[in-house]
């Protein structure tokens, strides 16, 4: 399922996390199978071609997390305070993405696969 939502990486991105409702088709479709794509793109600048606007796609597993991490809710709500009510809400967790490999797009014609140490590396 793809879908949009809200990522938090740690600091190497060795780790990316979500706070999603079981609710949702991608959080149903997480707990079928933990296989998941992240795709990371540029913001639209209103350039004529946007197929040069730098993007990475992270494919990885993902593992809901039990409980919430004082640590990394008090993270989360530094970056998305906007989201606080949905920590009031019994039907949303954490999920953490362990990347398998990504594959980093600088423009046309400039592709680049990456290991996890790769990406935790460019990610610095």
């Amino acid at each position: 399922m793809a879908s949009m939502t809200l990522y938090l990486p740690d600091e190497t991105f060795s780790a990316l996390y979500v706070h999603v409702s079981r609710l949702a088709w991608h959080t149903q479709d997480m707990l079928q199978d933990p296989r998941v794509a992240l795709s990371i793109g540029e913001t639209d600048d209103g350039r004529a071609d946007p197929f040069t606007l730098m993007r990475v796609s992270i494919r990885g597993q993902a593992l809901q997390l039990s409980g919430t991490d004082p640590d990394l809710k008090a993270k989360w709500l530094q970056r998305f305070p906007e989201q606080a009510i949905n920590f009031e809400l019994a039907d949303f967790s954490f999920w953490k993405i362990t990347p398998r490999d990504a594959r980093f797009v600088a423009g046309f014609g400039r592709i680049h696969n990456l290991s996890p140490a790769e990406l935790s590396r460019a990610a610095a």
